[in-house]
């Protein structure tokens, strides 16, 4: 997207981000769950009256199950290290902003670990290197603050080179043909066509194995196998060395999600048959973009599944797209279309609401000359020595979004705008460090 190492000769200051993010209005949402209320029953008690129990459930922004009390994300303060896990208001509630908001005042955050609700623990955690991509990082806690309950809530804010997962086998999850379901609430809007924003099955090791030995839930522009109808974003299922909207990849019947919120759903019973479905998470039901055969290329009859988890990569790390997450479980079986109409119901009872898409977080952007943005010269991936240069504004940019710190540093991406070779001189570049 950006290539080339500019020189930033002039930079003008001319906005910084808001102190907190959007006034909250509770008003007259009475079907909304307040403070003290639980949602009644949740995505994994749904789930599991069908027969169909969650084996993975994480959220930043609500417990998935009635009886959940415990964490829902961990953050890391920049300034000094320290670590606190971010919970509920109340048991099967909404997560407690308030709380990381205490903690992470006056620098940034990064969540660094994502909390399975169920009680297998299989939590995410920042991915290792992998054949497709470097280690991930953990993403900008307060980058995207929402509303879900009435209550303020963040989501996770996934930008090139950021992306979670469970390392190995995790407990209960789909291996060998098993069958399996998964969904998922991401934006609609803030989506690319790289590799990959996924959530479920992947490689126990990140790296490439084979066909049919990922089964992942997908939303994405990338038509993978031609033809497509529209631009997209389409629920997709990642099943490795293959994005398929339906049969052997390409369907046509598959008109795509492109609302704020989204519920992606894929079920897959390991032998022989998948499905997917697509809704609006505020409002309406699940459209069945496809129910029937598994491809018939080599390695998906049977599924070959290793039963890792991912969230914001492909199976081999590939940690080049974007998106935003907001929850998301993963079940053992195969699920019945009654009770993902149910799970959906209750997402849309949640009353999701705010912009997905632009980052609305103590963060601002720099404009120089022309109108273009500060911005690292590396795809918002950029380590030590990364030039700073100017560029075109783009509002999904993390790297262009710059925290003004209280020691009077500016930063962006986990590294501070610096000067090189402490320099003085008319004409010196500057770069991330």
């Amino acid at each position: 997207m950006r290539h080339g190492r500019g020189v930033a000769r002039r930079l003008v200051r001319t906005s910084t981000a808001a102190a907190t993010v959007i006034g909250l209005v509770i008003g007259f949402l009475i079907a909304i769950p307040t403070t003290s209320e639980a949602a009644g029953s949740l995505p994994c008690d749904i789930y599991g009256s069908a027969g169909t129990p969650c084996v993975a459930a994480h959220s930043t922004t609500r417990a998935l199950l009635s009886s959940y009390n415990g964490p829902l994300y961990q953050v890391t303060r920049a300034s000094d290290g320290a670590k606190t896990d971010i919970g509920l208001l109340a048991q099967g509630g909404y997560a407690n902003a308030g709380q990381q908001d205490t903690f992470c005042q006056n620098t940034t955050c990064r969540i660094s670990k994502v909390y399975d609700q169920t009680s297998r623990h299989n939590d995410l955690t920042p991915g290792p290197a992998g054949t497709a991509g470097g280690a991930d990082r953990g993403a900008d806690a307060s980058e995207i603050a929402v509303t879900a309950g009435g209550h303020k809530v963040y989501g996770i804010w996934i930008s090139p080179g950021v992306g979670y997962r469970y390392t190995g086998v995790a407990s209960g999850v789909a291996v060998n043909g098993q069958p399996e379901g998964a969904y998922m609430v991401a934006s609609g809007t803030h989506v690319g066509s790289d590799c990959c924003f996924d959530y479920g099955n992947a490689e126990s090791t990140p790296a490439d194995t084979g066909n049919g030995h990922m089964d992942a839930v997908s939303i994405a522009t990338t038509c993978y196998f031609a033809p497509c109808t529209g631009s997209g974003p389409w629920v997709e299922a990642d099943m490795e060395n293959g994005m398929f909207q339906g049969n052997n990849g390409s369907n046509t019947a598959n008109l795509g999600n492109n609302s704020t919120y989204v519920t992606a759903v894929l079920k897959n019973n390991g032998q022989t048959r998948y499905a997917l479905k697509g809704g609006n998470s505020q409002s309406g039901g699940l459209s069945t973009w496809w129910d029937g055969a598994l491809p018939t290329r080599g390695g998906y009859q049977p599924m070959q599944q290793e039963g890792g988890i991912i969230l914001g990569t492909g199976g081999d790390n590939s940690n080049r797209n974007r998106g935003t997450f907001f929850e998301g479980v993963m079940v053992a079986g195969y699920p019945t279309d009654a009770a993902e109409n149910a799970v959906q119901a209750n997402i849309v009872s949640v009353g999701y609401s705010g912009e997905t898409d632009v980052p609305n977080g103590p963060q601002g952007t720099i404009t120089g000359p022309g109108g273009k943005c500060v911005d690292a010269a590396a795809d918002d991936t950029g380590g030590n020595g990364t030039a700073v240069q100017l560029w075109d504004c783009q509002t999904y940019a993390e790297d262009q979004h710059w925290q003004h710190n209280t020691n009077g540093s500016l930063s962006t991406i986990g590294r501070c705008l610096d000067i090189v070779g402490n320099g003085t001189a008319d004409g010196t570049k500057v770069e991330l460090w």
